[in-house]
């Protein structure tokens, strides 16, 4: 059951209209980083948890992320209350209208067209927002890992938006939301390493002859050792060949006779000829085919 409360979580003050601001400010209204998609994340994932203490957790965590929306869409309105008026009302002339929406060349005139100054779930791109943003994949050390991640990333575009605005009122608002991303991840972590043991994921080990192999597959100019491939944990194999399982490194499959015998009947209809040089269209196009 949900309650809402009418008054947000932190208050918002806005200077002035700003639709360009507010077009990039729904990057974390329907953005892969933003709060619609940490609500739905940690909502999914807590519906299906069966540990109590994570349950809560999640729980919490998706009704503050859905708040942190609420903040993102009334400053997204507040910036887009000019451009509202002037589109519904028309009282500005055509081309002055069109500069002050697009703010400096973004896609503002096109949200504020769209969706009339609302906030709506695209991105600063105008991109529909989509589930394809949820990653969960329902084992808790995954997830948890993957949540950590995931406030991180919106930590850093919080930073980005503070960094593009001088607004104030604005300015303290995404610091606050920022602040809780870090708060978020130090509770993600507790979580995860409240799960003993949590690495590796899920139940089935690694393989022994390969967990620990470090192979240096990319040579050349620039390479380095470090703790993540030197140290007695570590195997290091400078040149790897091909086939570490010691086979071939061919691929190989088991057919049954007829399957056989129709990839071969398919394999002589499609043979190409290398001795062959036909004149071809870029032939004729290039000039080329009247010097054969």
């Amino acid at each position: 059951m949900f309650v809402h409360n009418k008054r947000l979580q932190y208050t918002v003050r806005v200077a002035a209209p700003n639709p360009g601001l507010a077009n990039l400010l729904l990057e974390q209204f329907g953005g892969p980083q933003g709060e619609l998609a940490a609500a739905m994340r940690y909502f999914t994932q807590g519906l299906a948890e069966d540990d109590a203490g994570r349950k809560d957790l999640l729980m919490d965590i998706a009704t503050e992320e859905l708040s942190h929306l609420e903040i993102i869409g009334s400053i997204v309105g507040m910036l887009n209350k000019g451009a509202k008026g002037q589109l519904a009302e028309a009282v500005e002339e055509e081309a002055d209208l069109y500069r002050s929406l697009t703010g400096g060349g973004n896609d503002s005139h096109t949200t504020s067209l769209l969706y009339g100054g609302g906030p709506a779930l695209v991105n600063s791109a105008g991109v529909p927002w989509t589930g394809a943003y949820i990653d969960s994949i329902g084992e808790p050390t995954a997830d948890m890992r993957s949540n950590i991640a995931a406030e991180a990333r919106a930590k850093i575009i919080y930073e980005r938006l503070i960094n593009v605005t001088d607004d104030p009122g604005i300015q303290d608002a995404l610091r606050f939301l920022m602040t809780r991303e870090l708060a978020h991840q130090k509770s993600f972590e507790k979580a995860l390493h409240s799960i003993q043991p949590n690495f590796p994921q899920g139940k089935v080990p690694g393989l022994p002859e390969f967990t620990n192999v470090y192979f240096n597959m990319s040579q050349g100019e620039g390479d380095l050792r470090g703790s993540w491939n030197q140290g007695e944990e570590w195997v290091f194999v400078d040149k790897p060949e091909p086939a570490v399982d010691g086979g071939d490194g061919m691929a190989s499959v088991q057919l049954p006779d007829e399957d056989a015998d129709v990839l071969e009947q398919m394999a002589v209809r499609t043979m190409s000829d290398p001795a062959a040089d036909p004149i071809t269209g870029a032939d004729l196009g290039s000039g080329a085919a009247a010097k054969k």
